[in-house]
């Protein structure tokens, strides 16, 4: 079996559980589905495969699990993450006649965590450190948005300061040049597996090609080995998918979202 089929096979085994979803504040399951409700009304479709579902069963599911949703208020969006390893038949033209969109389909990287974490010095004058207070956390939310190219939502921020305050292990890093904050991400090391998640990392567009993301990105290393984890996984935009595979990651599959809004 080859490196990225190992590599899948530990993603599918023990990323793909309750460990995806570690902020629910609810879980109920619909056959292979489970759907989950994350704080701030946003409702999020995941699964370890669909059971050899054909394409009347996918159609089914799909619509099961919207009429799940509208049946709580509260939920204002719903996020269905889909692979591109997954045997789904229908599923894209289910999710669309429903009403989901489809996002930017990223990269899923996994890797050793020993390759992230080489000595890897932030350029100079750039610190990196974590935060904890919540002016600090928003104020990074603002920055990520931006850095994405949407508008900064202080929803997201909430859910930060939420999950801080649960103390899971969850960390916010950013790297700073001048006292402004130019780059962001989140390391998530996922209890009961191998793995720590590297999430969320992004660099202001004019800080880009200067080594920012690829230092913050080892400190996020050097962290989770320190927690004691061995294995890495992102899912990556295309800036960022090459710099983690000159750093030892490997693409194994992919994952686009659908959103859908009410």
């Amino acid at each position: 079996m080859s490196t990225a089929a190992l590599y899948l096979r530990a993603y599918d085994q023990q990323l793909r559980t309750d460990a995806e979803t570690p902020s629910a504040i609810a879980v109920r399951t619909l056959g292979p589905l489970r759907l989950v409700t994350f704080p701030g009304g946003r409702g999020f479709v995941t699964y370890r495969d669909l059971a050899g579902a054909d394409e009347p069963r996918v159609r089914d599911l799909v619509a099961s699990a919207l009429d799940h949703y509208r049946e709580d208020p509260s939920v204002t969006r719903i996020e269905w993450k889909t692979r591109g390893h997954d045997h789904a038949p229908g599923l894209h033209d289910a999710l669309v006649e429903a009403g989901f969109a489809p996002q930017e389909t990223e990269s899923i990287m996994v890797g050793p965590l020993q390759a992230l974490a080489a000595d890897t010095p932030p350029p100079p004058g750039v610190t990196l450190r974590t935060l904890q207070e919540e002016r600090e956390v928003r104020a990074m939310s603002a920055m990520a948005d931006i850095g994405f190219g949407e508008d900064p939502d202080p929803a997201r921020a909430d859910v930060l300061l939420a999950r801080l305050a649960r103390a899971d292990g969850m960390e916010l890093w950013v790297a700073e040049l001048e006292g402004r904050m130019v780059s962001a991400g989140r390391l998530e090391p996922v209890p009961g597996t191998e793995f720590a998640g590297i999430w969320g990392g992004v660099t202001l567009p004019e800080y880009r090609g200067r080594g920012i993301y690829r230092a913050l990105t080892a400190a996020r290393a050097r962290s989770a080995l320190a927690a004691g984890k061995t294995l890495v996984h992102s899912d990556s935009t295309e800036y960022s998918r090459p710099i983690l595979e000159r750093q030892g990651l490997v693409k194994v599959s992919t994952t686009t979202p659908y959103e859908w809004r009410c």
